[in-house]
């Protein structure tokens, strides 16, 4: 593990809002060089806490206007690998996200559709076909906060 100092938590803090910003931006936010900033972003890298940088989609904007989780509990008749499952799953384009978890469900899924119908229409016709897909729960999202994550 990495001990991090003052100055590698206000880099982090700082992407976490804005992964866009470079090592100059970074650097006079935080009163260090281009060059020393770069070097410690660099370091983050290497050392694996900055694992790349993602651009953020509004869903909603695109017309996705309702976002659900999914409980997928795994029927145990088949016996369906874990990796089938997976792999099929990740080829739905309304799935965004899919967690192997422990508890009462084997799959967290994060599931975006148009409306309510549409929505229906991929849990009937795509997950519900999935090798192995047994019980299933849905949350429906209504509203959500981001946080800023363990670094404040």
């Amino acid at each position: 593990m990495t001990d991090l100092d003052d100055t590698d938590r206000s880099i982090l803090r700082l992407l976490a809002r804005d992964a866009t910003l470079g090592a100059g931006a970074l650097g006079r936010r935080i009163g260090l060089s281009q060059p020393a900033t770069w070097r410690r972003v660099r370091r983050l890298q290497d050392a694996g806490i900055l694992n790349g940088r993602r651009l953020r989609l509004n869903a909603e904007a695109l017309g996705f206007g309702v976002t659900v989780f999914l409980g997928v509990k795994l029927a145990r008749k088949g016996r369906v690998s874990l990796e089938d499952f997976e792999r099929a799953v990740a080829a739905i384009p309304e799935v965004q996200t899919v967690e192997h978890v422990l508890g009462l469900y084997d799959y967290r899924l994060r599931v975006v559709a148009r409306d309510l119908a549409d929505f229906e229409r991929v849990l009937r016709r795509r997950i519900m076909t999935l090798p192995g897909a047994g019980e299933v729960e849905a949350n429906v999202l209504l509203s959500e906060e981001r946080r800023p994550g363990p670094l404040g």
